[in-house]
């Protein structure tokens, strides 16, 4: 196998990590901001000291995401901000407010608290809305259609509820008490709305592109794809089952919703990856058409052996450092 074969598998294959980790580890805070409750300062407070430690080393995959997608497919990445110039900037703006509100809510007055606090949680609704209609817009090929931008906009608000159901998974995980209890009742509902966007998306793709239709439906490659949906019922029903439980005694499996919505995350992407490869538009460009000269991708590769396990790396330190429960916020 030639460079020219193997060096963008590799660099898809990087750039497909770093979407799917960005989506898992960002995904969960973009979930808590979402659900802020705006009742209860308490409650607040130790839902952004779950996410304090991670949240802004969370958004180094999205970079890492993009770059790879500029230096290895050039092409792809001019024809994606093409169509999607709006919806990006608008979730720039929200990630921005978002880091924004964070920061200042510990800088400001307490008095000011609740006003950033709100502009934490609609900051955290439209980049997720905003993430989830790109993937929408991205799924039907960027086709200029009625049904196009009606499934893209369903998308966001299935992107939302998805990242508030691991969001609020990661909260039984890391705390205790009412907010646990009140965590476990909104990764409730959020599942099953969670489990209707995972449906829909996967009624609507073999819909709109003859090769995902073609490939799923296909044996024996059915017979493998027809794990995927059942693996992602079974997560689902086991998290239902366990949160109606919630708390159990000694906080007994509290890390089991957030490892099932793991689960049906990497089952999704999964799914979405075997379906269109070897396109990164879907019917319309390939890996191979897109990729930029074999020269230039072992150059970024000396590069990419470097960066990429070391953030690997930080990424599992401070997870290690600070696994446990949230503690009480405290502002000094």
């Amino acid at each position: 196998m030639s460079e020219a074969e193997y060096l963008p598998i590799i660099f898809a294959g990087l750039m497909a990590l770093a979407v799917i980790v960005y989506a898992i580890l960002d995904g969960y805070d973009l979930g808590v901001g979402i659900l802020f409750p705006l009742d209860d300062t308490h409650q607040r407070d130790v839902m952004i000291a779950s996410i304090g430690p991670f949240w802004d080393a969370n958004e180094t995959w999205l970079v890492l995401g993009i770059g790879i997608l500029l230096i290895a497919f050039p092409e792809v990445y001019n024809t994606v901000f093409h169509h999607l110039y709006l919806p990006t900037a608008i979730m720039l703006a929200g990630l921005i407010a978002r880091g924004v509100a964070f920061d200042f809510r510990s800088k400001s007055a307490s008095r000011y608290h609740y006003g950033w606090d709100k502009v934490f949680k609609i900051a955290s609704i439209v980049t997720s809305v905003s993430q989830g209609y790109m993937l929408g817009m991205y799924v039907a090929g960027f086709e200029q259609t009625t049904a196009a931008y009606c499934f893209a906009i369903l998308s966001g608000f299935g992107v939302a509820c998805a990242y508030s159901y691991i969001g609020a998974c990661w909260l039984v995980m890391k705390t205790e008490g009412e907010l646990q209890k009140r965590a476990a009742n909104w990764a409730r509902k959020a599942g099953y709305a969670t489990a209707l966007g995972v449906v829909a998306v996967s009624l609507f793709n073999p819909w709109v592109n003859v090769e995902v239709y073609d490939f799923w439906f296909s044996m024996p490659a059915a017979l493998l794809l027809l794990m995927i949906p059942l693996i992602c019922a079974v997560m689902f029903v086991i998290n239902d089952r366990l949160l109606r439980q919630i708390p159990l005694p000694n906080d007994f499996a509290c890390w089991v919703p957030f490892t099932c919505a793991i689960v049906i995350f990497l089952c999704s992407a999964q799914a979405l990856a075997v379906g269109f490869y070897p396109y990164l538009i879907p019917g319309k460009v390939t890996i191979f058409q897109a990729a930029s000269a074999p020269e230039s991708l072992r150059f970024v590769l000396y590069g990419a052996v470097i960066v990429v396990p070391v953030i690997l790396i930080y990424t599992f330190f401070v997870y290690w450092v600070f696994w446990g429960k949230a503690t009480k916020l405290k502002y000094y």
